[in-house]
């Protein structure tokens, strides 16, 4: 998918909180080897990085835009590179601490992804995930409610993102039958308090509305951003407009 830094960064704080929180999930040790599953912009992983001291971090990220941001924030200790996150078992190569914050919902198949995840730890390495519940978030649903009505549904061949994140339970239980152990796997409810639902479209359309944007082009795609933004503003009345944006986090050592 094509990413917007600009975009995705207009509400950063908000979307750093839930790395903090998962940051604090992780037991600190000096000399650990870290890779970062979706990097982004690379500002989060500079921050991981620093908060282990003397090691060494590598970020991947498949989108060429956001790498472009992260040079900021390379150094001797800070490595980024282009790579898909399920195409991490072919760099042949273990780790201390795989982290992942707000990326692997983009990826299918988690019930296969995370064990091949898991063989990528070194014994006694650390696993720490964070992503948005998007099978419960009321912008998603909306999203894909709104796709499966016509004239959307013929223009997109019937194709809905159906997000592969999973429950809570079926995490716990994913870490366990891979020989997890100190597991915790919670899911938050990080408010979300913005001006007007005019904000909260543009919340969503740094993320989830981009994979619908890069299958519809000209009239019809703006045909659906304007019935989307009719959507919100029909659900988000009054100002401030209040959402309760839900995320898993999960942290065990293997």
């Amino acid at each position: 998918m094509s990413w917007n830094p600009s975009t995705y960064n207009q509400f950063k704080e908000e979307r750093f909180l839930p790395f903090y929180d998962l940051l604090s999930l992780l037991d600190i040790k000096p000399d650990q080897k870290v890779l970062d599953l979706g990097c982004g912009t690379g500002e989060l992983t500079r921050k991981l990085a620093d908060a282990l001291p003397g090691s060494t971090a590598l970020g991947i990220d498949s989108s060429a835009e956001m790498l472009e941001d992260a040079t900021a924030f390379a150094g001797d200790s800070v490595k980024f590179e282009q790579q898909n996150i399920q195409d991490i078992t072919e760099r042949g190569e273990h780790w201390d601490i795989i982290f992942s914050n707000a990326a692997i919902q983009w990826v299918d198949g988690h019930e296969d992804l995370l064990p091949e995840i898991i063989r990528q730890l070194h014994p006694n390495g650390q696993l720490l995930i964070q992503m948005p519940a998007q099978q419960h978030n009321l912008s998603n649903k909306l999203l894909n409610e709104l796709a499966a009505q016509e004239p959307y549904r013929s223009a997109l061949s019937g194709w809905i993102r159906k997000s592969p994140v999973l429950d809570i339970e079926q995490y716990a239980r994913i870490l366990f039958e891979n020989g997890g152990t100190s597991i915790n796997v919670f899911e938050k409810v990080y408010p979300l308090v913005l001006p007007d639902p005019e904000a909260l479209f543009t919340w969503v359309s740094g993320t989830a509305l981009i994979p619908y944007k890069e299958r519809l082009h000209g009239e019809i795609q703006q045909q659906f951003i304007a019935d989307y933004k009719l959507l919100l503003e029909r659900h988000f009345t009054g100002s401030p407009v209040f959402y309760a944006f839900r995320r898993i986090l999960m942290k065990a050592t293997f």
